[in-house]
This record gives structure tokens, sequence and C-alpha cells, in this order.
């Protein structure tokens, strides 16, 4: 791949070229010292992944990913001093389309490195995804395809929990919508249909290959698992098989961990059981922002307990006060 690399401090891009050509079919593209140039060295040569640093002056790395993003889509890998110390700008990164952070590694008074290692395994990662070339990130374009996202889970007493938190949401706003019910194939249908015409909101059942959209509320709809793929599209798999409750609530938020580069908002609401807990975990370590509907307004408190007990809950909600909640993560005043 050719890299190209963002970073004001001499010896930090001297550290991030070092690590670039010491991997086999890597090359450095370009440099820049600040969020201004990368913009315009991008427009005129889209390497195939940035390396941006987050604080630089003129313009910082989040702001240039945005930019970046509109104009001349590519992979953009935060490297950062400390990812820990900067989350929020970390995160506002992510939001603009940035795929994951690292710490930056460092050159020691003799010219040794330490700190590489890391940077080279997720340069590994993200060549796996895009290849030797911007094709594939072209299609990621937040305007495209990558909203914010917004994860439900429910099973005992879900589909009326669900019309509650959806009916009071935005019809026209940049979050997609994928929820995992507990539901027969056969009834999975009927009620994205029920859902439709008592929330206003476009829900369909999701099919194979779709791709969550700003504004769209896709629900599973087989006995299969749905799952979020690498490529960020929706598949159905059966393993694994021996999880009772189908679709796995688990099942799903756990890939979606592991294949959507930007924190979101996840709920578990209303069900029997303890599907969704591990998964809501998964999601929280990962930076979003999680909520289980509270025991007053549960038919049945079983899967939020579950996730609370387990540690994997931002805050505990009733069903009403759920939807401004959701509201105040995506559109903070």
């Amino acid at each position: 791949m050719r890299i190209a690399i963002v970073n004001d401090m001499r010896a930090a891009s001297e550290a991030l070229r070092r690590v670039v050509e010491g991997l086999p079919g890597h090359e450095v593209a370009w440099m820049a010292v600040n969020g201004v140039e990368a913009v315009a060295k991008a427009k005129q040569d889209r390497p195939d992944l940035i390396l941006m640093d987050l604080l630089m002056p003129h313009l910082d790395g989040a702001e240039a990913t945005r930019q970046i993003m509109a104009v001349a889509p590519c992979a953009i890998l935060v490297v950062t001093a400390t990812v820990s110390g900067n989350m929020p700008l970390v995160y506002e990164a992510m939001g603009h389309g940035a795929l994951d952070a690292v710490d930056t590694p460092s050159l020691g008074s003799a010219g040794e490195m330490s700190g590489g290692q890391p940077l080279a395994e997720k340069i590994g990662i993200v060549a796996k995804l895009v290849g030797s070339s911007a094709a594939a990130v072209k299609q990621t374009s937040p305007k495209a395809a990558l909203p914010r996202l917004l994860v439900l889970g429910a099973s005992t007493g879900g589909p009326k929990a669900l019309c509650d938190l959806l009916l009071p949401l935005p019809h026209d706003w940049n979050v997609a919508t994928v929820v995992v019910q507990h539901v027969d194939v056969t009834f999975a249908a009927g009620l994205a249909t029920w859902l439709a015409d008592r929330t206003g909101k476009p829900v369909r059942v999701a099919s194979p290959g779709n791709v969550p959209k700003a504004g769209e509320v896709l629900i599973a709809g087989t006995n299969d698992h749905l799952v979020l793929t690498p490529a960020r599209t929706l598949d159905y798999r059966p393993e694994p098989r021996q999880i009772f409750f189908r679709p796995s609530v688990d099942v799903f938020f756990e890939s979606v961990a592991a294949s959507w580069p930007q924190p979101g908002t996840a709920v578990v609401l209303t069900g029997m059981g303890r599907d969704g807990a591990s998964g809501l975990l998964a999601l929280r370590h990962k930076g979003w922002h999680t909520i289980a509907q509270d025991e007053a307004t549960s038919i049945v408190w079983s899967m939020p307990k579950a996730a609370i007990e387990a540690g994997a809950v931002s805050e505990v909600l009733a069903i009403d006060r759920i939807p401004a909640a959701i509201i105040g993560q995506f559109m903070p005043r």
C-alpha cells in the first residue's frame, strides 16, 4: 500500500516512516505536517492509507479526517501519542470515517524504536480490508455508507417496547437502526409491517448484503443469526448452533463490536434469558453508549438485568425515557 503520514512532530514522523518502510509491500506516499496540508495533498494524490495524528496546529486530525473523507475518501488510521488520553477526538475522527486508532511509536535517544509492532499490526489489518486500492474505501464514505448506528435487542414484550422506542425518534437523521427481536421467521415480516404502520418509520426485514442506511430500521428476519460482516454488510449465519435464542442479540452485537468502525448506541429491552449481556459488554468496551430498560417498564426483566449484572450498561431507563437518551447521544444539544 501507499501510505501517507500526517504529523507535526519530526521524531514521530520519522518513527512512522521507519515502521512503514520496514513492512514488505508498503511505501510512504507523502508526508504532511498538519491537517490543512494533509487535505490538500490527499486531494492531489490519494494514498491507500493515511496515518493521521490528532493534535496538530491549524487543523486537528479529526477535522482533517472529515474533510478528506468528503473530498478524497481513503482509509485513515488515527496514530496519536496517547489514544486513551485523547478519546473524545479519537471518537470524533472515527465518527468521520477513521477505521481505528493506535499509539504513536517512539524513537529513543540512540535512535532505537519502541511501540512499532502495534502500528504494524494495525496496518496489516487495514491492508486486508482495503487491499492495495482505495476503491473499497470510497464505498464507505460517511455520506454514503457510514451513518451513526443504533442497535436494539429485545425478546418477551419486545414488539410494544420497540414501538414505544422508535415512535419518538426523528425521521430525518444520520442514524441507521438494526433490531434483533426473538421472533420466528414466520412472524418477522409481519412485525416489520406492524412497526412501520405504528411508528411511521421505514421498517423492513434485513436481507443478506444490506448496508445499514440513515433513517432506516432493519429487523433480523430468519431463524439464523444476523451478523454485521467486516465489509459492513448484513448477513445470516447458522452458527453458533447451540444458542437457544435465535436470532441472537449477543451474536449480532458482538459482530457489530468487531466490524463497525465508530461507536454508537446499543439498547437491551425487555426479554427472557441472558441474551444480549455479553454483546452489550463488547460494545461498551468499544466506546458505545449502552442502555438497559428498567424493571418497572419491562414485561420480563431478565435480559436487561443480566446486562446490568455483567457491567455492560451505561444507564438504566424507563422505556419512555430511552428515546430522549438516544437522541441526546446522536444529536447533543
